[in-house]
């Protein structure tokens, strides 16, 4: 079973990847609010990929990703943002991000690359 924690403080972000992977029974899914919740997550139940927002509450998506990292040098970790400006997308990528996708992602996109990253 594949284990994937989904960060975002949308509701409807997590609800839509929550059903977009539902088909998948493979696939066991953790949501966290913000980054202090995702950190936590991660710690507990060590996930294959990791999404995570850029925009969130008590830590951000790039101090998150920095903590992860810290604990998992070999995380996999897609950041996910509507701000799709190159800088951004290149800060994410050289701290370390595995991949990044602009929302919103169409769920085939979204589906390709956790096929990308994970065996399910």
């Amino acid at each position: 079973m594949s284990k994937v924690l989904v960060a975002d403080d949308a509701v409807f972000m997590r609800l839509m990847i929550r059903q977009i992977l539902a088909h998948r029974e493979s696939i066991e899914i953790w949501e966290a609010e913000n980054g202090q919740v995702a950190i936590d997550l991660f710690n507990e139940h060590k996930p294959d990929l990791t999404f995570l927002d850029i925009t969130m509450p008590i830590k951000d998506g790039f101090t998150t990703l920095q903590e992860i990292l810290t604990i998992d040098p070999h995380a996999k970790i897609i950041m996910c943002s509507a701000v799709a400006q190159e800088k951004v997308v290149q800060k994410a990528i050289e701290m370390g991000a595995t991949d990044f996708l602009i929302k919103p992602f169409r769920p085939n996109k979204f589906l390709e690359t956790v096929n990308k990253y994970l065996r399910v």
